[in-house]
């Protein structure tokens, strides 16, 4: 679909997605001035008061890159809510957001209509993510403006779907915005995600290779020497599915291969779950894409990467197709 304004002047249609304790305002504002969407999670700014002091940062810089740029502005950016019923500052959160009318909402673990009123009510876009068609259909019917498809291979928590068959499912009767998330760090799949019929690609693993994000560098050099085959899918670590690097979790005296499961109801984002490895500091998500992530740089670097890519494979692409319609 047509992308309404200020999400169409996107360098690429890419979001950057909310990336636990990696995201803070360095990481979000180096991702809009470089024409993508930043986004991190509210909860990344510890106290609460915090939140206010980050957003003023955001939102000053951008506006003043914006006014010695007016040919190249800044691309919005987004705050990640947490609605679960574990998240006791969510509405403290809300409000922070609402005073810096923040332009897009992404939601996660759990649709709540009030939280998608008040985004709506200031002039902001709501993007929820699911991780199947079930979800899908109640966020939308809650109101939410759009959906994360959270397919398979993506970092963090994720799903276990193919893209492919989310795609399809919820394109039979969704045409609003949509960000397909999976295994998204090489321009070409931004590509083949729009193909799929989504809006952006979602893209967070490879970002956390940059010299912007709030990382340890042993999680950086551990994004740069991964593959897919080095990701490990459990529940373990919160009470909800997700992947993370193999190496973290061999590093904190675990074994990958015999992982007990943790148990749902105990959720508890951070704390381990069961496990004394603390998740996020110690057990590090991944997604199964890092394999294409082959150095720490700048935010930048890495979608000046993607643009060319992203070009390449659309050239090589339209030159399949004359190739094809000249031979028949």
């Amino acid at each position: 679909m047509s992308l309404p304004a200020p999400f169409d002047r996107l360098r690429l249609p890419l979001i950057g997605s909310p990336l636990f304790i990696v995201s803070g305002p360095e990481l979000v504002i180096a991702q809009c001035k470089a024409g993508i969407i930043g986004s991190f999670p509210a909860l990344n700014a510890r106290p609460q008061t915090l939140l206010d002091e980050w957003l003023h940062q955001i939102t000053e810089e951008l506006a003043k890159h914006n006014r010695e740029n007016p040919d190249k502005p800044a691309a919005p950016f987004a705050v990640n809510q947490i609605v679960h019923k574990s998240n006791d500052r969510v509405m403290a959160d809300m409000a922070t957001c609402e005073k810096w009318q923040v332009p897009m909402v992404i939601t996660s673990l759990g649709a709540r209509e009030e939280i998608f009123d008040a985004v709506r009510n200031w002039g902001g876009i709501t993007m929820h993510d699911v991780i199947n068609d079930r979800f899908a259909h109640k966020a939308i019917e809650k109101g939410a403006d759009g959906l994360i498809p959270v397919a398979a291979g993506a970092g963090g928590h994720a799903g276990a779907l193919s893209p492919f068959a989310m795609m399809q499912e919820i394109r039979e009767w969704f045409d609003g915005l949509v960000a397909l998330s999976g295994s998204i760090a090489h321009g070409a799949s931004i590509l083949s995600a729009q193909a799929m019929g989504a809006d952006f690609g979602y893209a967070g693993s490879a970002f956390i290779a940059t010299e912007e994000a709030n990382a340890d560098q042993g999680y950086k050099q551990g994004i740069v020497d991964g593959s897919a085959d080095g990701i490990v899918y459990t529940n373990l670590f919160t009470g909800v599915h997700g992947n993370y690097l193999r190496s973290s979790i061999e590093k904190a005296g675990l074994d990958p291969d015999d992982l007990p499961t943790s148990d749902p109801s105990k959720m508890n984002f951070g704390s381990g779950g069961n496990s004394k490895a603390k998740a996020w500091k110690d057990i590090w998500g991944s997604g199964q894409g890092v394999g294409a992530v082959k150095s720490v740089g700048s935010v930048e670097d890495m979608v000046a990467r993607f643009e060319r890519e992203y070009h390449t494979a659309k050239a090589q692409l339209e030159a399949k197709t004359e190739y094809k319609a000249w031979v028949s």
